[in-house]
């Protein structure tokens, strides 16, 4: 190592001068932390949550699909239905004898299941989906925030060991100032930074989501 510390007084140290090794093992590095983060209770509980929210919000999506599938295939039946009971009714008019309105049962019933079928995708539509991406957006932005601030106390802890690693050259030189930014805990900390912008952003969208649902509610 050869330098002037007249000329530059402020030094680097690096763990290899081969830039490529050395962006490899920061991303390494970085991806451990993260991948440490993933496994801490308050993350994996948020993690957990926003699953069973996901879920739920796809139970009831699928659930509109399905239902709306539902009445289309009844009103093809209804209508089919419909035409049956009407010939029937005009061929027992023609003939003279009885009336036939026999046919009118299975159609009020395929009818009144038709009209069950879109008061639910109403519901559905209108309370139960909106209500249900309105929670999931919060716990995705809750599992973002847990595993921003999870990322961020192993950057601390590694701040705080590298500090204490460098105990004897701080007592050696009285004032050593360090910049972890460019480091594995900076890393991190850029990482937990972009998790919380995330979250933010997302949890904004679910109080935009809020505020229209209810304005629809206004009478």
């Amino acid at each position: 190592m050869s330098f002037d510390i007249a000329k530059t007084p402020t030094l680097e140290a690096v763990a290899t001068h081969d830039e490529r090794a050395l962006a490899e093992d920061l991303q390494k590095r970085t991806e451990e932390g993260i991948l440490a983060a993933e496994s801490q209770d308050e993350v994996v509980q948020a993690s957990e949550a926003q699953q069973a929210a996901g879920d739920k919000l796809a139970g009831f999506r699928k659930a509109e699909r399905s239902l709306a599938q539902f009445t289309k295939t009844s009103r093809e039946q209804a209508a089919a239905a419909a035409q049956s009971a009407l010939d029937a009714v005009i061929d027992s008019s023609i003939s003279g004898d009885k009336l036939d309105f026999k046919r009118l049962g299975p159609l009020f019933v395929v009818e009144n299941q038709t009209q069950f079928a879109m008061r639910a995708i109403e519901r559905l539509v209108e309370h139960l989906i909106p209500l249900a991406q309105i929670a999931s957006l919060r716990e995705e932005s809750h599992a973002l925030m847990a595993r921003a601030r999870a990322v961020e106390r192993i950057a601390q802890e590694r701040a705080e060991k590298i500090l204490g690693q460098m105990r004897d050259a701080v007592t050696e030189e009285m004032v050593l100032p360090i910049d972890l930014s460019k480091g594995v805990s900076g890393s991190l900390l850029a990482h937990a930074g972009a998790l919380r912008r995330r979250a933010i952003q997302i949890s904004m969208n679910a109080d935009e989501l809020e505020r229209l649902y209810s304005e629809r509610r206004r009478p």
